[in-house]
């Protein structure tokens, strides 16, 4: 083989893997980018005490009434557990990749304790437990416990879930 031709070769492989060295960042970018229509959820104020007035201790936290109209069921709407059903009781539901959680992911953008789902006075709250990639509530990430209401979608890694009556 010539000289020149082995020159040539060794230039093509080394351009090859610059490619592969390239692509590969740009796949991590994409990844750790946040959605372009993603928006801030911003929590609602805490109400802080008057001048003068001493603050109530906080009333203990009692279970909604049920009633006709209360959320029964947690759903899986998208990704690869479409159409698993948890009912929902007053037990609070862990979502990750670790096997004691309430609902496995098998999903490599669930973090092992990702999101925990309980049960409050006003209803269903979720609460990111400092995941990786986060948690969605309607393109929205979640820094605070968030009231999640029936026909939002609560977004863990690839999968989507919506409560359901």
């Amino acid at each position: 083989m010539s000289e020149l031709v082995l020159t040539l070769l060794r230039l093509s492989f080394l351009a090859f893997l610059w490619l592969l060295v390239l692509l590969a960042v740009a796949v991590l970018r994409r990844d750790l980018r946040a959605p372009r229509d993603a928006r801030p959820l911003v929590a609602a104020p805490v109400p802080t005490a008057k001048a003068g007035k001493v603050p109530r201790a906080p009333k203990e936290p009692r279970a909604p009434k049920a009633s006709r109209n209360s959320v029964r069921s947690l759903v899986v709407v998208e990704g690869p557990l479409q159409g698993t059903v948890i009912p929902l009781g007053t037990a609070d539901i862990t979502i990750g990749r670790a096997p004691d959680s309430t609902l496995v992911l098998d999903d490599d953008y669930a973090s092992n304790n990702h999101a925990r789902i309980s049960l409050s006075t006003d209803g269903w709250v979720v609460q990111d437990l400092g995941s990786t990639n986060g948690t969605w509530v309607d393109r929205a990430r979640i820094t605070a416990p968030t009231p999640l209401t029936v026909g939002r979608q609560l977004k863990v890694g690839r999968t989507v879930l919506e409560l359901r009556r």
